[in-house]
């Protein structure tokens, strides 16, 4: 076997190692939105059923807080294995091959970016995510405010920063949202 050979022969099994890593994580990003959904359900049926429960609604902001960052965090490495793949990758097996045609290796990479609705369904996906990470955590702010006329300082402070973060979560899900089509 040729050098040449051999360093194809790595490459490709990088490649195997990145896709199977990309749907690990893949797979973990998408639970963590049934999960989320499940800690919301367990503490708001808490938080509602006795009214000196309220407090428990504080508890939905860290849980999108928390989800939603390790969310982004999962997306982002799965788009991020994706450019290496079409960007770095395809340049490292053309060297070796000669091959210069971009759907000819890895057409898939290239292929399922360049669909007519994958705009659309990336938008459809921003606002879930923004729905289910950002507006039900502060959803369950406003509703504490609502129940809660007087509380502490100390919880109005917490509350308060609760909301900062969500804003900024949800601005960093906006930046992170892939929206791009093509290569």
């Amino acid at each position: 076997m040729s050098d040449k050979d051999q360093i194809l022969e790595i490459l490709f099994k990088e490649y195997e190692q990145l896709k199977s890593e990309q749907a690990q994580r893949i797979g973990f990003r998408d639970n963590l939105l049934y999960v989320t959904l499940g800690l919301f359900g367990t503490v708001v049926s808490f938080a509602v059923s006795n009214p000196s429960n309220y407090y428990a609604l504080l508890v939905i902001p860290w849980v999108c807080l928390i989800l939603g960052w390790t969310y982004v965090v999962n997306d982002e490495k799965i788009s991020a294995i994706g450019r290496y793949v079409r960007y770095k990758l395809v340049d490292k097996v053309k060297e070796y091959t000669g091959y210069t045609d971009l759907e000819t290796l890895f057409g898939w990479e290239i292929a399922h970016r360049s669909d007519k609705h994958r705009k659309r369904r990336k938008i459809q996906q921003l606002i879930i995510d923004e729905i289910t990470f950002v507006f039900s955590g502060i959803v369950a702010l406003s509703i504490f405010w609502v129940l809660v006329s007087q509380p502490p300082v100390a919880v109005t402070i917490l509350s308060g920063i609760e909301l900062l973060l969500l804003v900024v979560l949800g601005v960093e899900i906006f930046i992170y949202a892939d929206l791009a089509q093509g290569r």
